[in-house]
């Protein structure tokens, strides 16, 4: 392989994507309780049948749409082209960096996600991170 590094950023990537999507798909209701307390977790779950039947749908759909990232970032692992991986890698550090963002503006201010917003960001920032610790790592290599 070109970059092991990338293989492996990748490949764990993919794995956590995959684990969380399956887990929102079918355990939502046990992963907001865990993540975020039984009493907001039945804040979260909404007040009326209808409301709990739209929140279970979007939930599902966003696992779907985690399996599917992590899926893909299974299949981009196997890539040998440098130049792409490189390209690849400055994506997810914008794409995590601008997730970050987005939880301090927005999440913080939604009153029963306001205690949680901190160490989600810090898990967005250490994604980002393992992204950047390759781009560091690739650019040493080139010009070494």
């Amino acid at each position: 392989m070109v970059f092991s590094g990338f293989f492996l950023i990748c490949i764990l990537h993919s794995l956590l994507a995959i684990a969380c999507g399956i887990l929102m798909m079918f355990y939502s209701n046990e992963l907001y309780v865990f993540g975020h307390g039984l009493e907001t977790a039945k804040k979260l779950q909404g007040s009326t049948p209808h409301d709990q039947l739209l929140i279970q749908t979007s939930d599902s759909f966003s696992g779907l749409l985690l399996f599917a990232i992590g899926f893909l970032l299974f299949m981009v692992a196997f890539v040998k082209d440098r130049e792409f991986q490189n390209f690849f890698a400055k994506g997810c550090v914008l794409l995590h960096i601008s997730m970050a963002i987005w939880r301090v503006y927005f999440e913080r201010k939604i009153e029963d996600l306001a205690r949680d917003w901190p160490r989600q960001a810090a898990g967005d920032f250490a994604l980002a991170c393992s992204w950047v610790f390759f781009l560091v790592y690739s650019w040493r290599e080139k010009y070494d």
